[in-house]
């Protein structure tokens, strides 16, 4: 019998897969965390975007294996560490790439078609607001993508079907019908910057003062990618003085902001609680792939070549 612990709850389809495979029996860290005697038998941790997966929960745990996460990113997954004891990291790549980038179009759209406040005016019964409604298009306007990955690169060619000019900055040159800036260039010229880099050492703060200063009066800046890419002090003096007409994200900065913090409650700002990869069908698809990987690799079968974020590191 193999030990499967569940740090989070996963789409139910998945969840049943699990239970019903016989050789499995699965502890719910939910209903509560299981005695030292289980978590020394643990084989595999799956979580999502909470539940943590570090030093702690390794020590805790000698037998394990596996360590996955229903999702992309593994901020809350200490890869380093679980390389040094041999144990495999499994994540789910590519698989939120279409969802993530719909809704970064979405938050280009609420800005600049200022949807926010038409809908509420109609919703309040003031239909005379269009008399003094203001907004504009995409179309024509230039869009910088700061990282140019597979939810970078779906951004352009959405932003191209509407009409956008596409400029991008990545740390290589890629094979695309878009033209590679540098970093200054792009600040200077876009219109409209949407983020889409991992978070590390190198990338925290990259958008700081020094870069605001460097924007259009009335830029629109796009966050579906990591909270503390953006200098949060530097963020809101932006807004304050109109260098920013807008800011729109899906990412928080940590901890996750209650009602009365001054970025969720500023009026040119849009933020979504991390929901753009849970649409039913990225969620089902991210979960499913993640525990049939983990069942693989428990049976001594071959996984998805590139669900093992590791692999390098663990020379596979």
């Amino acid at each position: 019998m193999m030990h499967v612990l569940l740090l989070e709850t996963i789409e139910n389809e998945s969840f049943e897969l699990l239970k019903n495979e016989k050789d499995i029996q699965l502890h719910l860290a939910w209903e509560g965390m299981p005695a030292a005697d289980i978590l020394e038998k643990i084989d595999a941790v799956i979580t999502r975007g909470i539940g943590q997966v570090n030093r702690a929960l390794y020590d805790a745990c000698p037998n394990m294996k596996v360590a996955a996460r229903c999702g992309v990113g593994l901020d809350n997954v200490d890869v380093a560490e679980a390389s040094k004891r041999g144990i495999k990291v499994i994540n789910a790549p590519g698989s939120n790439a279409s969802t993530v980038a719909e809704h970064t179009i979405s938050l280009m759209l609420t800005i600049q078609r200022n949807l926010f406040e038409a809908l509420s005016a109609v919703k309040n019964g003031n239909w005379a607001s269009r008399s003094s409604f203001k907004s504009d298009e995409l179309n024509g306007k230039t869009l910088g993508i700061l990282g140019l990955g597979n939810i970078g690169l779906k951004v352009a060619n959405i932003a191209a079907a509407f009409g956008m000019k596409v400029i991008y900055w990545s740390p290589s040159n890629k094979e695309v019908p878009y033209l590679l800036v540098d970093k200054e260039t792009l600040f200077r010229s876009a219109d409209i910057i949407s983020l889409h880099l991992p978070l590390n050492e190198e990338t925290k703060d990259i958008v700081d003062e020094e870069v605001f200063n460097k924007m259009n009066q009335g830029t629109i800046l796009i966050n579906t990618a990591r909270g503390a890419l953006v200098n949060r002090d530097a963020l809101l003096s932006a807004l304050d003085t109109g260098k920013l007409a807008g800011y729109g994200a899906d990412v928080p900065f940590s901890p996750p902001p209650t009602a009365d913090d001054a970025l969720i409650s500023h009026p040119k700002s849009f933020i979504t609680a991390h929901v753009s990869s849970l649409t039913a069908t990225t969620y089902k698809n991210m979960c499913l792939s993640t525990v049939k990987n983990v069942l693989a690799v428990l049976h001594g079968q071959a996984p998805d070549p590139h669900c093992i974020f590791n692999a390098t590191s663990l020379g596979l």
